[in-house]
């Protein structure tokens, strides 16, 4: 469960390898493992998951009403996601810090803040059928 003063962020990981290398070794899975240890130790944690490579997914694109899938890998993508995990913390400085402390190589770890419901105007909140089991954490 949130605290009060706490904030959910969703961490990005930006493999920058090949496709050939998108299965990590042992170590280096061994090391992640260490990593989202530390942050279940220290209630951050709230989910994560890594991402099969790019061959092996779709990328739905909207256009005018239409929709186009085009199967991976995706030539044009000059960026792909390789997994992410959302944590909480007290600020951004604090998520950083936690991203910071990744045993991650030759990636990049986009920090970026989830949107709670108190973030939004009445207005829209009206709008929302809102379903807090499709926000855990929230």
């Amino acid at each position: 469960m949130r605290l009060e003063s706490q904030m959910r962020f969703m961490m990005f990981m930006y493999p920058e390898i090949e496709e050939k290398d998108w299965i990590p070794s042992a170590e280096g899975v061994a090391e992640m493992a260490r990593y989202n240890q530390e942050l279940r130790k220290a209630g951050m944690l709230l989910a994560l998951d890594g991402l099969r490579p790019p061959t092996d997914g779709a990328s739905v694109s909207f256009r005018d009403g239409e929709a186009t899938v085009t199967d991976g890998p995706f030539a044009e993508a000059k960026e792909l996601v390789g997994g992410y995990w959302i944590i909480q913390a007290r600020s951004t400085e604090e998520a950083i810090e936690w991203a910071k402390r990744c045993p991650g190589e030759n990636c990049r770890i986009e920090v970026r803040p989830i949107f709670e419901m108190e973030d939004f105007p009445p207005d829209v909140l009206e709008t929302l059928d809102y379903d807090p089991g499709l926000h855990p954490g929230g």
